[in-house]
């Protein structure tokens, strides 16, 4: 049995799914007030459900009787409600989560922290390192999983990047190269690393198959549709302004994150790509799609 922890999740949801696929057994962990479309969704695939929450402790050791692996995809940066928090979830929820495991007997724990070139100090980055860290301590065999951004989410008009309507927030000069990774393509590798001995007791680093800068993505996207998009630019400084100024952990974190986006994030998958043999996509298999 597999405990997928942020299952109604974009990430969450395609691991379970692809766990399902290959017919192996699948625990959702759900909270009582998530989407009951998506947790019926998951429920129509084969999935088991489980109600629990990460700040809840004892939800959280039952969720874990009985399970072989746990992978761990929470954050309240795109979903949170009331109660949630950086500090609750990301950091103390998942350390909840890791010692649940523990005491269950739990053989795998795959955490899904992101990219370790994000070296700016923000509150997420902190509960990240920090749980990355008790993670390697704990004596379980690991995976820590670290996606560059996501082009679901960063190409998207979620941070402004409304392609649909051909007008783009690009954060910097635009110049600067990241190697954006798919959803899918993470959710492959949460899946793959419970059978590949590439990944126990694994740190990887993910990224697409090619690092592209932000204008770039505006180009190829202005050929695909044959429409001249309108750029905005938010520049470092104003970022590391934002950063400086904000109050609030959440703010404090995106304020980071596109300060971190700004400066690009290449990563060269050659050597995993050796170790895990899977055809990742492409920023234009992305917009063709």
């Amino acid at each position: 049995m597999n405990l997928v922890v942020g299952a109604t999740g974009f990430l969450g949801s395609d691991i379970c799914r692809r766990f399902l696929q290959q017919n192996q057994s699948v625990r959702a962990l759900v909270r009582s007030t998530s989407d009951p479309a998506k947790v019926a969704a998951l429920q129509s695939l084969g999935a088991e459900i489980v109600t629990g929450d990460l700040k809840d402790p004892a939800s959280v050791a039952a969720a874990c009787q009985g399970v072989r692996a746990v992978i761990s995809t929470a954050s309240v940066t795109i979903s949170r409600q009331a109660g949630d928090s950086i500090q609750a979830v990301d950091l103390e929820g998942q350390l909840n989560l890791l010692n649940a495991a523990k005491a269950a007997g739990v053989s795998h724990f795959v955490y899904v922290s992101y990219s370790g070139n994000i070296d700016i100090a923000c509150p997420l980055s902190t509960a990240k390192r920090t749980v990355e860290q008790r993670v390697q301590e704990s004596g379980l065999t690991y995976t820590i999983l670290r996606p560059t951004n996501f082009m679901e989410v960063w190409l998207s008009p979620v941070v402004g990047f409304d392609a649909a309507n051909a007008n783009v927030v690009v954060y910097g000069s635009g110049q600067n190269k990241v190697s954006w990774i798919s959803l899918g393509d993470v959710a492959q590798f949460a899946v793959e690393s419970l059978t590949n001995p590439a990944a126990r007791n694994a740190v990887l680093e993910l990224g697409g198959p090619e690092a592209i800068s932000p204008l770039e993505v505006v180009k190829m996207l202005e050929s695909a549709t044959r429409r001249t998009f309108t750029v905005q630019h938010v520049p470092e400084e104003a970022l590391q302004a934002q950063l400086v100024a904000a109050t609030d952990p959440i703010q404090q974190s995106f304020a980071a994150l596109m300060l971190a986006t700004a400066q690009g994030d290449a990563i060269d998958m050659t050597a995993t790509l050796q170790t895990f043999p899977l055809r990742l996509t492409s920023v234009e298999d992305f917009v063709r799609r």
